[in-house]
């Protein structure tokens, strides 16, 4: 067997380089990914622009709760392997086995090549594929904060995007455009909203997960970030408002401006010889047409983007599985700087998974990419739910004090118990939407539950190998040995102590800038600012 036992050795560990400002757009670059740009069209395509806007809110609403949950461990554990770790720790070895290696497998970088076709067609996709791998790869080599501020810039480029794409939508669809007469709310009536009744919305699901993939990175970044029990929280708290302007905002104004009949949209995701996003048709038709290979390059920074996090994700995960005995030992290795070579190495020679769009054809490999890592995260998502619910199960078990927490999850149990329930009806909508497809596929069936076949394999694979290889008999970790110590951000009762050290070196920070002739309004504005980065 492959697995080896947990590395003891620490001589070498991650960096805690990145600092609150990089935590923060990294959530936003974890949640703006090609997913939004190429997928969102085929919702509206599918199901109508009232359908696609209703499961993104939907899923929204769930994953916000998820990453709700998950921050009230990972705030106080920031650990790389994050909900792997938690799954291991609070519920069973085997369960954190399972969400580390599902997550491990997800993969975004099938989306590369289609955007950059729509420059030169004639390119093969592999070819682009390595022109986009190469520079991310040397710039994960190099150092954690490299990843944080190169995700940072990243990012913003693509938060400006959005919001000029969601105002130069809506001006347009108001009529706005001289000479271009907005649709306005013409794409809403008819009964044009709704489109094939409820499978047809159940469809849209698979959508919003693969477009809501990548959530959770804060989590996962948490373990090299400085100060995680302040960051954490701080990324949290936003994450709602991102959520509704970066995907709410985004569907309508793709809905108001895109009719669901236009081809265009369904274009997207299948095809490389037409405008690669909805994005880029709306400000065609808004009258910017030489702006559209502007439009396109911007596009090519969220395809870096999430070939970043996903190489710094994935390198991450099998590291931590590889530190918990769940992996080969040599991937738990990290050289001086903090970087896991071995595990990034992987990650590099999986990426090339972009070779089969040249075998099969972009379409084929997208769509079961879609489904795949779709699924996975919901199966991810919904895990997340029960180990919250352990978390603190094993938490009041052992009699520990809630407000030692760094952030407190509003609501429980109802939000840990809401992720479960919804990932279940998700998951049953997405299985009957695939069965009453007509005309009826067996492989559109195999396709939705592949992701589901993937999770069973890992978790009986790894509850037999706990069982006949290393011996164990109890596969569920028991509430009194539950580990609330190691990893943690400080001991149990430390928290108010390391609460009171920080108001004191922020108000010394404060009095120091007045000091120096700083303004009250500087002072003012610089705390806001702090807060928001």
């Amino acid at each position: 067997m492959f697995l080896g036992s947990p590395s003891t050795d620490h001589e070498n560990a991650t960096k805690r380089a990145m600092q609150s400002r990089h935590l923060m757009m990294i959530a936003i670059g974890g949640t703006i990914g090609t997913g939004i740009f190429l997928s969102a069209g085929s919702a509206i395509a599918l199901a109508g622009p009232g359908s696609a806007l209703l499961s993104y809110f939907v899923v929204g609403v769930f994953v916000y709760t998820v990453v709700i949950t998950l921050g009230e461990m990972a705030s106080m554990f920031p650990v790389s392997g994050a909900f792997s770790i938690f799954g291991s720790r609070f519920v069973s070895p085997a369960l954190g086995f399972t969400l580390g290696w599902n997550y491990w497998f997800q993969c975004e970088l099938t989306a590369a090549a289609i955007i950059l076709q729509y420059w030169a067609p004639n390119v093969q996709a592999w070819e682009w594929a390595l022109v986009i791998i190469a520079p991310v790869f040397a710039m994960q080599l190099i150092h954690v904060r490299v990843y944080g501020e190169s995700e940072y810039w990243f990012a913003m480029i693509k938060v400006v995007m959005v919001v000029v794409f969601i105002i130069v939508g809506l001006i347009y669809d108001w009529g706005g455009v001289r000479g271009h007469p907005g649709p306005g709310l013409s794409n809403f009536h008819n009964s044009q909203a709704f489109i094939g009744g409820f499978h047809n919305f159940a469809q849209t699901f698979v959508y919003a997960f693969f477009s809501f993939g990548g959530i959770e990175l804060v989590a996962v970044a948490a373990g090299e970030s400085a100060r995680p029990y302040k960051a954490v929280p701080r990324a949290i708290k936003a994450t709602f408002f991102r959520i509704v302007l970066f995907y709410l905002l985004t569907i309508l104004t793709i809905g108001l401006c895109i009719n669901w009949q236009d081809p265009t949209l369904l274009s997207a995701a299948y095809n490389s010889d037409v405008a690669a996003s909805p994005l880029t048709v709306v400000f065609k038709r808004a009258g910017f047409g030489a702006a559209a290979h502007v439009i396109n390059a911007v596009l090519l920074t969220a395809v870096l983007s999430a070939t970043n996090s996903c190489f710094y994700a994935s390198s991450r995960m099998l590291l931590s599985l590889a530190r918990s005995g769940q992996a080969p030992r040599i991937f738990g290795w990290v050289n001086s700087r903090g970087v896991p070579v071995p595990a990034l190495i992987v990650a590099l020679a999986v990426s090339f998974i972009s070779f089969l769009t040249t075998i099969w054809g972009e379409g084929i490999v997208f769509t079961w990419l879609l489904n795949l890592t779709g699924i996975s995260a919901l199966l991810v998502w919904g895990s997340i739910g029960a180990i919250s619910l352990r978390f603190r199960i094993a938490y009041r078990a052992q009699e520990l004090a809630l407000s030692d927490l760094p952030y407190i999850q509003p609501l429980f149990p109802l939000l840990p118990i809401g992720v479960i329930v919804l990932a279940i009806l998700m998951f049953i909508a997405e299985g009957y939407a695939a069965v009453v497809e007509q005309p009826f596929e067996a492989k559109n069936v195999v396709a939705t539950y592949v992701g589901v076949c993937l999770y069973i394999i890992l978790y009986l694979g790894y509850t037999i190998y706990e069982r006949f290889v290393l011996k164990k008999t109890q596969h569920f970790v028991p509430l009194l040995e539950v580990d609330f110590e190691t990893d943690a951000v400080w001991k149990p009762g430390q928290g108010d102590v390391v609460r009171e050290r920080d108001r004191q070196e922020k108000q010394i920070a404060v009095d120091t800038s007045r000091e120096k002739g700083r303004s009250r309004w500087k002072v003012w504005m610089s705390n806001i600012t702090r807060h928001i980065y």
